[in-house]
């Protein structure tokens, strides 16, 4: 008929529900922690298009999330205030957001719609300026885009598995299998797998309702099953109070990780659990949460773990099952973009996260293969760098770097495309990183947590020079390499040189005034910090080496100019 609008083929309801709005279209993924202030829910993340944008009521239109595990929290609290998008659509699978949504519903009682659309409808959708949905259908601006119900797959469950969803083992733990089980057929799983520990991410004071969420399960008497480790919290647990943290923060920061102390969890309060002494083995199944941590276990370790959203991480550990599904699986692992990167000679410690960041950009929705870079013989602290900032830019659980992770050789795909990151390409992104004043007042380090190998290389670096008296220089890092670094004598020499090492917190947890108020601009050697810290903080931030953060740390100054390996 002349003048009809087509139709695009059918979407599915991934979560049910009806809502109106205006649509809030981006073909950029974005991350809800870091990305999204939960106060008012704008987008603080200032490298993202829809930067200042507030999401309330809208309908939300984005290919998939990103980034932090936590999103899931800051998207309950955003409901739970009544500041939430009326629905969210993806092009993509996406699982953060969606368990976010799945908790309000399924223990609070209050529904947001989760659709998936395919190309043709969610570039339809992206042009229309409001639209309804219902659960048959989504219309906007006369288009109708027919919408078929959420998955029900028949899961294969074992007989304990059923057990745990009838309720023999108590309303809790039936809770949590009803969320995996559904968070498994919302992902297309056959099946659940056993876990052998877990990492909670959780515990991070997002925003109330992560604290509603644990108080609400332990209450209940829940326990993990499985040695569980927890991320790093919003506190320094026994210095709050005398650091001048306020109480109306300090307390339920502090209560929120007593509550997973008493699930069961261990206090290990770091953001990087592959330098525990539990750290996984090739082929494990465990059940991560903390995208850094995530990425590092499948990459490095060659352990096996979703990027599980938090929540999750805390039904799992209760249950030790988690879907089978994703990279638990071998095809799943494989990977779907090749990186030719062009290495300069001579690289420092600040290229790595400065490739992961732009690996990540690269292939933002996929499992990525990086060539070019085994000459360069990274190091550990090297990986755990590219891989924190690979988390910030792309929604992947993992990467494959050829020649240096285990699970490089024959990992990408026939069907595999390429692309090159380039010299230019690195140059772009340091101008980008660095657009702040010489000036710097606080030195920033360990965004991921910082290791035992990068206390002695700050030690040494600074051999007993003390900082420039307007700078604070702050290491953060997990109890564990806190004490070794006293054992060894490392503690005593970086605090001489005036430097803070706190435990418990990290720098996407800091706030002040245990991060200095006087700041203005900031020096980091983390890709991860450089792209969160402007929106966290409200300050600018410069990214460079270690020793770059020395020089800030000792003289209050670095020119803003590339790095000598690109000069």
């Amino acid at each position: 008929m002349a003048g009809k609008i087509p139709r695009p083929a059918s979407g599915r309801s991934i979560l049910g529900g009806t809502a109106s709005g205006h649509v809030i279209a981006t073909r950029e993924a974005l991350s809800f922690w870091g990305g999204v202030d939960p106060a008012t829910a704008r987008v603080i993340d200032v490298h993202h298009p829809l930067h200042g944008t507030c999401l309330t009521g809208s309908i939300l239109v984005m290919p998939s999330s990103r980034g932090s595990c936590t999103g899931s929290g800051v998207l309950l609290d955003l409901v739970l205030t009544g500041r939430a998008p009326a629905a969210l659509v993806f092009s993509e699978a996406e699982d953060v957001l969606t368990l976010g949504a799945l908790i309000a519903s399924e223990m609070f009682g209050n529904p947001l719609p989760v659709l998936r659309l395919g190309p043709e409808g969610f570039a339809a959708l992206s042009r229309a300026q409001t639209a309804h949905i219902s659960e048959t259908a989504v219309v906007a601006d006369g288009l109708e885009i027919p919408i078929v119900p959420p998955a029900t797959l028949a899961l294969d469950l074992t007989e304990a598995d059923h057990a745990m969803l009838d309720g023999h083992q108590g309303v809790a733990i039936q809770q949590a299998m009803r969320i995996i089980c559904a968070m498994a057929a919302q992902q297309g799983a056959l099946g659940l797998v056993d876990v052998t520990q877990g990492h909670i991410d959780g515990c991070i004071y997002a925003s109330p309702a992560n604290l509603t969420f644990a108080e609400r399960m332990a209450d209940m008497g829940v326990q993990v099953r499985v040695p569980t480790t927890m991320n790093a919290i919003s506190v320094d647990l026994a210095s709050w109070q005398a650091q001048g943290v306020p109480q109306s923060f300090g307390d339920p920061a502090a209560r929120l990780a007593d509550a997973y102390v008493r699930m069961g969890c261990r206090p290990t309060f770091t953001c990087a659990p592959y330098l525990l002494d539990s750290a996984p083995t090739p082929g494990e199944s465990i059940a991560w949460a903390e995208s850094n941590a995530v990425i590092f276990a499948n990459t490095v370790l060659g352990a096996r773990t979703a990027k599980h959203p938090d929540f999750l991480d805390l039904c799992i550990a209760m249950t030790a099952r988690a879907p089978l599904s994703g990279v638990y699986l071998d095809e799943h692992r494989k990977a779907r973009r090749v990186i030719d990167i062009e290495l300069p000679e001579h690289v420092d410690d600040s290229f790595w996260p400065l490739i992961g960041y732009l690996a990540g950009r690269a292939a933002p929705d996929r499992i990525a293969l990086l060539r070019g870079l085994a000459s360069a013989q990274p190091s550990m602290d090297d990986l755990k760098a590219l891989c924190a900032a690979f988390g910030t830019t792309s929604a992947a659980p993992m990467l494959h770097v050829e020649g240096v992770t285990p699970e490089a050789a024959g990992a990408a795909l026939d069907s595999a495309d390429s692309v090159t990151i380039s010299r230019a390409d690195m140059a772009t992104a340091w101008a980008l990183l660095n657009e702040g004043p010489e000036q710097i007042e606080l030195v920033a380090i360990g965004s991921p947590h910082a290791s035992l190998t990068e206390c002695r290389a700050l030690a040494e670096t600074l051999a007993g020079r003390s900082r420039h008296p307007d700078v604070t220089v702050i290491v953060t890092a997990g109890r564990q390499v806190i004490s070794e670094a006293r054992s060894e004598g490392l503690l005593a020499k970086l605090e001489d040189s005036g430097v803070q090492v706190l435990p418990d917190l990290c720098w996407c947890s800091i706030c002040e005034p245990v991060f200095p108020t006087r700041t203005r601009t900031l020096m980091t050697n983390s890709g991860k910090y450089a792209h969160y810290g402007p929106g966290l903080s409200g300050r600018t931030v410069r990214f460079g080496s270690l020793a770059d953060c020395v020089t800030a740390g000792l003289t209050g100054r670095v020119p803003a100019r590339l790095p000598d390996w690109l000069s």
